[in-house]
């Protein structure tokens, strides 16, 4: 069997130790490259000891300049680096003709005026912006996005959002007045990347969960953009994360007035959106998520509860952060996109 060799940037980070876990037990895939800046030279078995059994022992970390490894003989790029560092990169592989699934930021929205707004600068890689399809495996209309050489990988929060929410817009189910959709999202300590702070500290975090970032948290942009795309008219929706006390995952839980819609309506929209899609989990009314029964896993579970009192539906999900989240759903886009088995790699 012939296999596609990949590489990672940005390895050293939580959802580059995901990529490189999954990356290196794939069947179809030779992990040929993973770079990281602070370890380069280092070997990967001694940065990560835990996968020395599906590592190889002579794989190191390179640098991370962008032309050089732009020359190596790599058949798809995964970009596990924070925003406006990856659109470096993804110009410098995509100009070489290499393909590029990019877990940042940097290509999720449409609107350069948005990306300033929320991410406090310009964007770094405008002219490329219409090129690179934004992909959430289990929405897409069509299979257009294939053809693209540079692809963006939603984002965590966003994943957890938009897998109930879209299939119900889609079908005209809501119709919300701004503000009326509430969603409460919470995140493993994980979702804020590796980094030397104190609000990410174990003494900190064990037995404390906190709300941050509203009302305008970043993922804010994406989710509104999708959901108004979706819902074929402006969706705004009153977002609040939170930090709870956990390593990974989410658990978002949405509020929508749709006074009128039974729960079988519900139900059948989600059935007829995710006929065949093996990463989603349709809980039966009245059983919740837990964050416990999809960790590790590339999985979304959904479920959806009516409330008669108030004429509100609330639906619940959950996902891993860094699975279905990040590196996990980067690896099921490369499947699609190769044609391989969707699951390959991932179950």
């Amino acid at each position: 069997m012939s296999k596609i060799k990949v590489g990672i940037v940005g390895a050293s980070g939580y959802t580059g130790e995901e990529l490189v876990r999954l990356l290196a037990r794939h069947p179809r895939v030779e992990l040929t490259h993973a770079s990281s800046r602070s370890l380069a030279r280092t070997p990967l078995v001694k940065a990560m000891p835990q996968y020395r059994e599906i590592i190889p022992a002579d794989l190191v970390f390179t640098g991370a300049d962008p032309a050089e490894l732009a020359k190596e003989n790599v058949d798809i790029w995964f970009l596990a680096l924070p925003h406006g560092v990856a659109a470096t990169f993804a110009r410098a592989f995509v100009e070489a003709d290499r393909r590029v699934i990019d877990l940042s930021a940097d290509f999720r929205l449409t609107s350069t005026a948005l990306y300033k707004e929320y991410y406090g600068e310009e964007h770094p890689a405008p002219d490329l912006l219409a090129a690179a399809p934004y992909v959430l495996p289990e929405l897409m209309a069509n299979d257009d996005w294939k053809k693209a050489r540079l692809i963006a990988c939603p984002g965590c929060y966003p994943t957890s959002i938009q897998v109930p929410l879209i299939p119900l817009l889609r079908a005209g189910l809501i119709k919300p007045a701004p503000g009326s959709i509430v969603i409460n999202s919470y995140s493993g300590v994980s979702g804020a990347g590796k980094k030397v702070d104190a609000m990410y500290l174990f003494c900190e975090r064990e037995g404390s969960i906190k709300g941050y970032g509203m009302p305008r948290h970043r993922h804010l942009s994406e989710i509104e953009e999708n959901l108004s795309l979706a819902a074929g008219s402006p969706v705004v929706v009153q977002f609040n994360p939170h930090l709870a006390p956990m390593k990974r995952g989410i658990a978002t839980t949405i509020t929508v007035p749709a006074k009128g819609v039974a729960i079988d309506q519900v139900y059948a929209a989600w059935q007829k959106a995710y006929a065949g899609k093996p990463f989603i989990g349709i809980l039966p009314t009245g059983q919740y998520p837990d964050t416990a029964h999809i960790a590790w896993t590339n999985r979304v579970d959904i479920s959806a509860v009516a409330d008669p009192r108030t004429g509100n539906l609330v639906l619940t999900s959950v996902i891993d952060n860094l699975i279905k989240g990040a590196g996990g759903q980067g690896v099921q886009i490369m499947n699609l996109l190769c044609g391989f088995t969707e699951t390959e790699g991932l179950v």
